[in-house]
């Protein structure tokens, strides 16, 4: 069975306005994409997608988004979602919530360079999130995005691993998938089962780009 952390659990019990971690679309599955835009692998990835028709969500970091812009633009072109995944990337546990937002409205704004929105859709690096965050994601009417479905790519195991264990218990409808463009794993493993997937009557969608 697909390994969901306890966390993510109770983080599902929460309004799904204020935290996501699966939809209620019963039709549709949703890949998500963590750590870009990586020029070594980001590319690949668009290229298997587009290969497949498939769109899906990319939540990027901003020291990234400054030094790779054209790849941001290409995930727009092409229908992508582009979230927020902080600056820095640095976990959020040992920071004060100043430099929290700062993470945060930072990326927003290399973001809303290139679609105009003003917030994004935001997902804590190392799925981390205290509670004063949560209170300001609240007040804001903002959300944060996990995941219901962890397809582990990030696990140091040969790619032939990752596909065996996606074809033997894949994602279900309404399903977020996390995954990462800083390797060839996740671009890789889907040029394989996007085709089995899609045969087997199974939508891919971006999810929807409004961080409220």
């Amino acid at each position: 069975m697909n390994w969901k952390p306890k966390k993510h659990d109770l983080l599902g019990l929460l309004p799904g306005h204020l935290v996501l971690t699966r939809t209620r679309e019963e039709a549709v599955r949703y890949l998500s994409f963590d750590d870009g835009p990586e020029p070594a692998h980001t590319p690949k990835l668009l290229d298997t997608l587009a290969k497949h028709g498939v769109k899906a969500s990319f939540f990027l970091v901003g020291e990234k988004i400054e030094r790779h812009p054209e790849i941001v633009q290409r995930l727009v072109d092409e229908g992508h979602m582009i979230g927020n995944h902080s600056y820095s990337h640095w976990s959020f546990r040992n920071m004060n919530l100043a430099k929290q937002l700062d993470e945060v409205y930072r990326t927003d704004a290399l973001l809303r360079r290139f679609d105009e929105r003003p917030h994004h859709r935001m997902r804590p690096p190392h799925g981390y999130v205290g509670a004063q965050l949560l209170a300001h994601f609240a007040r804001q009417r903002r959300s944060l995005v996990y995941w219901s479905y962890d397809s582990l790519d990030y696990q140091d195991r040969p790619v032939e691993t990752l596909i065996s264990r996606l074809r033997d218990d894949p994602p279900a409808a309404g399903d977020i998938v996390l995954m990462h463009d800083d390797s060839d794993k996740a671009a890789e493993a889907l040029d394989v089962l996007l085709p089995e997937w899609l045969a087997q009557g199974m939508r891919f969608a971006a999810l929807p780009g409004n961080a409220s």
